[in-house]
């Protein structure tokens, strides 16, 4: 999908141009507004790049640590997590959070239960809580 974005935005980027190059006034607007869609475009595949990277960097770390959480809730025939059984145990997750709120691993695995829950805006914001917290964490240890 993220191909096909780039290609979309590259052939958007290029109607922008030759808009412009027309020299009409309408054109030339157009362009213009064509220019903004693929930068913002452009933007947001980058943001969504980055937010998937630093995710899966945490996954592993958390693997390597042995702290990620089994994922042996009830599921669906879709797939996804039985609510309810998601909704008892984000609880947990939850109190850990409150416990202590500058735990990046606390936060990661919050997400995953918000994710779980059916709940993806607040998982993406407990996920990038935990990306921030991580990066802070790394940045004030020092370097061996």
């Amino acid at each position: 999908m993220a191909a096909l974005l780039a290609l979309y935005l590259v052939l958007v980027g290029q109607r922008a141009v030759m808009f412009v190059l027309t020299g009409e006034p309408i054109a030339i607007v157009m362009g213009i507004a064509l220019i903004a869609l693929p930068i913002v475009g452009a933007w947001a595949l980058v943001r969504e790049l980055m937010f998937g990277f630093r995710t899966q960097r945490l996954v592993e770390q958390l693997d390597r640590e042995g702290e990620l959480p089994v994922d042996d809730l009830p599921k669906r025939t879709s797939g996804r997590p039985i609510r309810e059984a998601a909704d008892a145990e984000f609880e947990i997750y939850k109190d850990a959070v409150e416990n202590d709120e500058t735990n990046w691993r606390d936060w990661f695995r919050l997400g995953l239960a918000y994710d779980a829950s059916g709940d993806r805006r607040r998982a993406r914001q407990a996920l990038r809580t935990a990306i921030r917290l991580e990066h802070e964490t790394a940045r004030a240890q020092p370097s061996a």
